[in-house]
């Protein structure tokens, strides 16, 4: 190697040198930022926040908000201030605009009963009012509340030819209703801090437009009776929707989403396709479990309690015991007896 590269070679690594000592320095001579205690906060009046998510239509209970410490400077006028608010004035009031977990519940965000605009503030989107009437015997004797939700049971009696041989029958025709309101109240009294239970005539519930036509010609059948249902229903019912498939969540969504999805399926009315029922000889042998067929002009008498014929005279001949079919030949009727003459 010549002397002229050497010296090059020599120059370059003399000057790599200088400037990582250079950059050593930079670094070690700069200052550490030191963290500073965030200077403390100075907290003001408790105002009234939301204890969960409260979408739109949501009657408030004394379980869905709190009053809370706020920070001073971010108080506004439109918060409810402990002191200034009277929390129970504001139960049975209905969410106008949604309102997250913890979030402070402001005077545009509720809207109180009598106001302008108020139950159809209540109604979820897509949904109806219905009003229907109720008795002590066939609304849980007062013990229903705005929020609850209860099935719908109607009991009525099947007529036949034969007044005494008509067929007693209920059936849960609807379940997982709102209740709006009971009378025109929509709110829980409170007397003590304990809920008054009291006597209503009417309750309004929140139905979607083929349901509210199911109730409009149940009323005109028979008489409708009320049935509360236990908070823990719903969930039951949903974890059988979601392992049996009624219920999908698609892949990849969020746990928000995920919660939305369960949130509407628990809150949706369902209309009872196989629903329960009970007649009147599911309750007492004395009475029948199907409508008796129409006699035949002619015939003898149609079976009776139970679907059973106890005794049928045939054309004269003597009484017979045991399951009875109906025969007709031509104009010619009779009943004959399986098994026997």
């Amino acid at each position: 190697m010549d002397k002229r590269k050497l010296m090059l070679l020599l120059g370059a690594l003399i000057v790599a040198v200088g400037t990582a000592f250079a950059a050593r320095s930079l670094f070690a001579g700069a200052a550490t930022p030191q963290a500073e205690a965030a200077a403390k906060v100075p907290m003001g009046p408790k105002v009234l926040v939301a204890q969960r998510a409260l979408p739109i239509g949501t009657i408030i209970t004394a379980d869905s908000i709190n009053f809370q410490p706020w920070p001073k400077d971010m108080v506004q006028d439109a918060y409810f201030v402990e002191g200034e608010a009277d929390m129970q004035k504001l139960l049975g009031t209905v969410v106008r605009n949604p309102i997250t977990a913890g979030e402070p519940v402001t005077k545009g965000n509720l809207v109180a009963p009598g106001d302008r605009g108020f139950l159809a503030a209540a109604l979820g989107p897509g949904m109806r009012a219905v009003t229907i009437p109720v008795s002590a015997r066939t609304g849980v004797a007062g013990f229903v509340f705005p929020g609850d939700r209860i099935d719908l049971v109607l009991t009525q009696t099947v007529k036949s030819g034969n007044e005494s041989m008509s067929l007693k029958a209920s059936e849960t025709i609807l379940k997982n209703l709102r209740v709006l309101a009971t009378d025109q109240s929509t709110e829980q009294v409170m007397v003590e801090g304990k809920t008054q239970v009291r006597a209503f005539s009417t309750v309004t519930l929140e139905v979607t437009p083929k349901i509210a036509e199911k109730i409009a010609v149940a009323q005109t059948i028979g008489t409708i009776s009320l049935s509360l249902r236990s908070l823990a229903d719903n969930s039951a019912e949903l974890e059988q929707a979601i392992a049996s498939g009624d219920i999908k969540i698609p892949a990849g969504a969020t746990k928000q989403q995920e919660e939305a999805l369960l949130k509407q399926a628990m809150s949706r009315p369902v209309e009872s396709a196989k629903a329960s029922f009970v007649t009147g000889g599911d309750v007492s042998r004395f009475q029948r479990t199907t409508v008796p067929p129409v006699s035949a002009p002619g015939a003898g008498p149609a079976p009776a309690m139970g679907g059973a014929a106890p005794q049928v005279a045939v054309n004269g001949a003597p009484i017979i015991r045991g399951p009875v079919v109906r025969v007709t030949r031509g104009k010619e009727t009779e009943n004959v007896a399986l098994g026997g003459k």
